[in-house]
């Protein structure tokens, strides 16, 4: 009878993959991607496209991603949407879940399927999920420390995933950019991609800028050649003496994963050193952190973070509101910037901090992507206001 009910598929199939939590919270669902477990903190994205680019983001280090949109993977993925500069190095996140199964891929820019992408990247995926379920979970208890597993033949130890959830230390407190940052120095031209063309390449940079690398996306370093930026990009040890021995028109501080307190333990004194030179200097997430902590503001962390395509950030400079891309865990305490710090852009679906600029040298930073990768392009300007940062340096 029993295999007569297998052979009608009335048999309810077996779990194939876990997600563990921290206080013991077992979710069922089925594997995909790459088969193996992965501890790290849960987190519910909301944007509807770039499922490639944000699964690839350095920034999501140590993270298993819940897309809220359901249809994920449908479009494939390509070897040109990737944001990991190293492409030998997989730098990402640790995990993704998603409510419904990957179909056949459909799209003229396809080059493989989201399953063995995955596969090929080590990356476990987990459907089957009830992923609004598990976003209000989040909403109200906070992003829990977990072990996503994923067994073909569905055979787990849960008792071991729940004590290696309950005893991973969690993201607060962690540095996190060792794993993401540049081994050595390098530099980069290629310009953004058009279709019917892909990437361009620089003709004819007019400033230099260094960029110190705490986990940089490939678009953003796209953009600053767009707009005219001969880049080298540095590691996140760099010393403000190697930086500034470059002689550069502008410093560049990039976005990255962890705990900002921890990282500055190392990076704030050459940010200091920086600033203290009067080089235009851009910061873009963890960099806007780290520009706060450089000037002896606070950094927190957030009961949920802000992570999607479609973050409402009013800019005070012009008093537009932008449609943006987020992606972060901690926040500025904005009731601890000192005078010479400016609040310049506020997010207003919790009003936390979204960017900062200097009143007694030329530097900003900005919580938000304006890369927009994946995103909108409603934030593009900000490479523009760093090029005219640069050029009033420059003629004064």
């Amino acid at each position: 009878m029993q295999d007569q009910a297998k052979a009608a598929g009335w048999e309810k199939p077996v779990p194939t993959a876990l997600l563990v939590m921290a206080d013991g919270t077992v979710i069922e669902g089925f594997g995909f991607g790459a088969p193996g477990k992965a501890v790290g903190e849960v987190c519910f994205n909301t944007a509807m496209t770039g499922y490639q680019e944000i699964l690839t983001d350095p920034s999501y280090a140590a993270q298993i991603v819940t897309f809220t949109f359901p249809h994920i993977g449908n479009v494939g993925v390509n070897d040109e949407d990737v944001e990991t500069v190293d492409s030998d190095r997989v730098s990402g996140a640790r995990g993704v879940i998603v409510q419904a199964p990957a179909t056949e891929p459909s799209n003229f820019r396809a080059q493989k399927g989201l399953d063995a992408w995955l596969k090929a990247r080590g990356m476990i995926g987990l459907y089957g999920v009830d992923t609004r379920a598990l976003t209000a979970l989040i909403r109200e208890k906070g992003m829990p420390n977990a072990v996503i597993a994923y067994a073909p033949d569905g055979e787990f130890d849960v008792d071991a995933l729940k004590a290696e959830a309950a005893s991973w230390p969690g993201i607060d407190g962690m540095d996190l950019v060792p794993d993401v940052t540049a081994k050595q120095d390098y530099g980069w031209t290629a310009t953004t991609w058009r279709l019917g063309e892909g990437f361009g390449e620089q003709q004819a940079p007019r400033f230099k800028v260094v960029a110190l690398d705490f986990g940089v996306k490939r678009n953003i370093l796209r953009l600053l050649a767009e707009a005219g930026c001969e880049v080298k990009v540095v590691r996140a040890t760099a010393s403000a003496a190697e930086i500034l021995a470059e002689k550069p028109d502008g410093v560049f501080l990039s976005n990255g994963p962890g705990d900002p307190a921890e990282t500055g333990k190392y990076a704030v004194p050459t940010i200091q050193k920086i600033l203290e030179a009067k080089i235009p200097t851009f910061g873009i997430c963890l960099g806007h952190q780290m520009m706060a902590l450089a000037v002896g503001a606070k950094t927190m962390k957030m009961h949920q973070g802000h992570h999607g395509a479609n973050h409402p950030v009013q800019d005070f400079t012009t008093n537009k509101v932008e449609i943006v891309s987020m992606n972060h865990g901690f926040a500025v305490d904005p009731a601890s910037l000192p005078e010479n710090a400016v609040e310049t852009h506020k997010s207003l679906f919790d009003g936390s901090n979204c960017g900062i600029a200097l009143t007694d040298r030329p530097a900003f930073s900005v919580q938000h992507h304006p890369e927009a990768s994946p995103g909108p392009q409603d934030s593009h300007y900000l490479f523009q206001r760093f090029v005219e940062m640069m050029e009033k340096h420059k003629a004064a």
